[in-house]
């Protein structure tokens, strides 16, 4: 199976000129041709050289590593993903053989001269299209780094073949949580909502809704180390697993958003593409999207936090097996 690597584009100011140009790039030692760099131990001295001022070993040690990586450990027919400047969508491409990596003497415009040949897939695939186990994995702060979760990666971009065959496909644990989630009633469901906003760290959380009021049935805060704080209000849906969430929905909960605040739509269900759409569209509050299968990573993430008698409810034990 092919690895998957991210490799940013500088916050996505040059992630056009990627896809256009048909590379993916870094800089760090933008004046060497490292052509003829075989290993890792010879980019020590270089990169010194390039940057007298980096005394610290660890600095210099986590730069080299990236610039190895990108040089000796991404392969051809290796997928590399780069981030648009608007973060929510995605590029993906498959790296070239050859050349292996070029050095581009001329400027088109990216001042990154370090290159491994890529063809881009058409399009952009959303970030919110990925379980929330491989969108924390490309939350790295590295501008090059290796991506876990192959599997899921190659089905969501529509590369099932690459997906060895498991003989035991027919079994969805996903689909079996979720069995047990629609077994609570609506009530119980945006309870059980407000203790996994309070677990992954919303203060105050409190479940405001009634059963059928179709406005937000829970609010949070969130105050990260002091240096930002978030008030969330949040719309639960219960459906039935196949139901899509239509966008007039979307749309309806981001009028029910105070000025300053964000929304958030959890359903046991998934999102219709215009619904998505909204709640991305420029110029309005951000409504974040969770559907069925990502709020089950989200409760296997943090079930040692939730309530033993939630837990009882569900009949789940940890790893949401039934009990």
């Amino acid at each position: 199976m092919p690895e998957i690597y991210c490799v940013r584009a500088d916050f996505g100011t040059y992630t056009n000129l990627f896809v256009k140009g048909g590379y993916a790039a870094i800089g760090w030692i933008a004046p060497v041709d490292l052509t003829s760099v075989k290993s890792k131990d010879e980019l020590y001295p270089i990169y010194k050289r390039a940057h007298p001022d980096d005394t610290s070993n660890i600095v210099i040690g986590q730069q080299v590593g990236q610039i190895a990586r990108f040089l000796f450990d991404i392969q051809a027919g290796d997928f590399v993903i780069t981030p648009d400047s608007d973060t929510e969508l995605l590029h993906v491409g498959v790296v070239q053989p050859s050349p292996s990596y070029f050095f581009s003497a001329r400027s088109d415009g990216c001042p990154f001269r370090h290159r491994r040949p890529v063809e881009w897939l058409g399009g952009t695939f959303k970030r919110s299209a990925f379980s929330v186990p491989f969108q924390n994995t490309i939350r790295s702060s590295l501008t090059v780094f290796y991506v876990s979760h192959n599997e899921h990666f190659f089905k969501v971009i529509g590369k099932k073949e690459l997906v060895p065959h498991a003989p035991n496909e027919s079994y969805d644990p996903y689909l079996a949580v979720l069995d047990q989630l629609l077994e609570l009633n609506d009530k119980e469901f945006e309870i059980l909502i407000t203790h996994l906003l309070a677990a992954i760290g919303f203060e105050g959380a409190k479940h405001t809704g009634k059963t059928g009021d179709g406005g937000v049935d829970v609010t949070g805060e969130l105050n990260v180390a002091n240096l930002a704080t978030m008030k969330l209000f949040v719309q639960v849906k219960r459906y039935k697993l196949g139901t899509k969430i239509a966008a007039k929905d979307v749309k309806a909960l981001r009028q029910s958003v105070p000025s300053g605040g964000q929304g958030a739509f959890i359903t046991t269900a998934d999102f219709q593409g215009a619904a998505i759409d909204i709640a991305l569209e420029q110029g309005f509050p951000r409504i974040g999207l969770v559907n069925g299968r990502q709020l089950v990573d989200l409760l296997v993430e943090h079930w040692s936090d939730m309530p033993e008698d939630l837990k009882n409810r569900l009949g789940l034990k940890p790893g949401l097996v039934r009990a």
